[in-house]
């Protein structure tokens, strides 16, 4: 029998794929290895969203090969769609298979004979030959002739044990029709595409069913969710199928893009029990003339409308933001226009990237590069007011009740858990993962809460939470805790 082991590169999306290419190795009988030493095949599913995440995949394809010189290494995801012969040169690699061909990695791999099928046995591949590279074999074709091949979806789930599940991630959108002036992702990941609604739920249902309470929605652009089908859906379509017809508890977003967080969707999250109050809006810059230039589709005023929305909807929920420094032609004082921009508004969270130049997009030939040092400065201004943010919000909940979520079955002392509105935090106590819980804040930690549960209300929380959660938590064995 062959033994794989795969290492996931990059976002919830590429964590995604990665899940699903094991259900599929796993279905077609390989064995998985502990450690890329013990394998006989290591995939790596790459992600090129930046310079630092390719150096990254070269890192490891050296580091595997350097430790473990009989494997076979297999490459796939963004990178491999992006540069495949550059891939296919390192030593040890054996296959390098885009984005493109994605879906046929376990079948590359089967096993035969108690060895692995080359790429050229696949007849699939016909009307997109292999070139050789060296010992490689090349298996990539045109993303956009690929828009509507399957849609690799699987559940993505936090690190747990097969008696602690926690928080899986459903990816149900791939893809990007948007044409942002710094971004590869279209490139290698094709036009937007969404799973089935059927689909969707059906996955929802059998989380549920093995004990899940809590799920996470991702994609790629995961607000364009529903408008490649013949008959065009919208999100906030699916969110409402997946609370009217499914059992699940909590239902969290991730990204959203900004102008997809319309009237319904802000009143939908803000009004349904059952969806986290957690909003990520991605944002890039504060600036005009920067959004112009990455052809992002909204304006600053835009985007300060839907946030202080969301924040008059939600008081107390988590609004974060992906925020770019570095761009060409962003200069210290528009920096800190930007800068002043952000601090202006109810973020509790950011998260912070350096501009980083892809091959091919259209901001690579713009003037006006920023030096790599004034950028990391920059990311280091934004990373602090980030953490003041954070801290002030966490600040603003000691003395309240919120409900949380355990992650882990403790240490004796406390148990780590997550917040409705996304904040880390340690429970005092050792309780079960996967249970809910009304907890009183009692402090801040370093980057997160501390808590207690709150017991004189904990009776009354679970009548409120109704007979739904309880028999969810008989099913998970969950132990109560009063």
């Amino acid at each position: 029998m062959g033994t794989f082991y795969l290492q996931n590169f990059g976002c919830r999306a590429t964590q995604a794929d990665g899940a699903a290419l094991e259900r599929q190795m796993l279905e077609r009988g390989l064995a998985r290895a502990a450690a890329p030493q013990d394998a006989g095949v290591v995939v790596l599913n790459t992600c090129t969203v930046t310079e630092s995440a390719d150096r990254d995949v070269r890192a490891a394809i050296r580091r595997i090969h350097r430790e473990n010189p009989q494997c076979r290494i297999l490459v796939t995801g963004c990178y491999a769609q992006r540069a495949p012969q550059e891939l296919a040169a390192l030593p040890g690699v054996r296959w390098v298979v885009g984005n493109s061909h994605k879906h046929q990695v376990a079948e590359v791999l089967a096993p035969s004979a108690g060895s692995f099928v080359p790429v050229g046995a696949l007849s699939a591949s016909s009307d997109h030959p292999i070139t050789g590279t060296l010992d490689s074999q090349i298996l990539v074709g045109d993303i956009f002739a690929f828009a509507h091949t399957e849609l690799l979806a699987a559940p993505v789930f936090a690190a747990e044990t097969a008696s602690e599940k926690t928080r899986p991630n459903l990816k149900v959108q791939d893809g990007c029709d948007n044409r942002c002036s710094f971004c590869i992702i279209p490139a290698v990941r094709g036009q937007s595409r969404s799973l089935a609604r059927a689909e969707a739920l059906r996955e929802v249902r059998a989380l549920v069913a093995a004990g899940y309470r809590e799920v996470v929605l991702s994609g790629i652009n995961l607000g364009r969710w529903g408008r490649d089908f013949p008959k065009p859906e919208r999100f906030e379509d699916l969110v409402r199928a997946v609370l009217e017809e499914t059992g699940l508890e909590r239902l969290r977003l991730s990204s959203v893009e900004p102008m997809d967080w319309t009237e319904e969707l802000i009143d939908l999250v803000a009004n349904e029990p059952r969806i986290a109050k957690h909003a990520h809006l991605p944002l890039q810059s504060g600036l005009d003339h920067i959004l112009r230039a990455m052809h992002r589709k909204y304006r600053p005023w835009h985007y300060r409308e839907r946030v202080e929305k969301i924040r008059r909807a939600m008081p107390l929920a988590a609004i974060g933001a992906d925020v770019m420094v570095g761009f060409p032609g962003e200069t210290d004082a528009l920096f800190e226009e930007s800068r002043a921009f952000i601090a202006s508004l109810p973020f509790t969270y950011l998260h912070v990237f350096t501009y980083s130049s892809r091959p091919g997009t259209p901001s690579a030939a713009m003037s006006g590069q920023v030096p790599v040092q004034v950028a990391r400065e920059r990311n280091r201004i934004l990373r602090e007011l980030a953490a003041e943010k954070n801290r002030a919000f966490r600040e603003s909940l000691v003395g309240r009740r919120l409900d949380a979520i355990t992650l882990d079955r403790g240490d004796g002392e406390s148990t780590e858990a997550l917040t409705d509105n996304y904040l880390k935090m340690r429970l005092l106590g050792s309780h079960k993962a996967n249970r809910w819980a009304l907890v009183r804040v009692t402090g801040v930690s370093a980057d997160g809460l501390t808590a207690c549960i709150d017991r004189p209300a904990e009776k009354a929380y679970r009548r409120e939470r109704g007979g739904n959660a309880e028999a969810a938590e008989r099913r998970a064995g969950a132990v109560p805790v009063l």
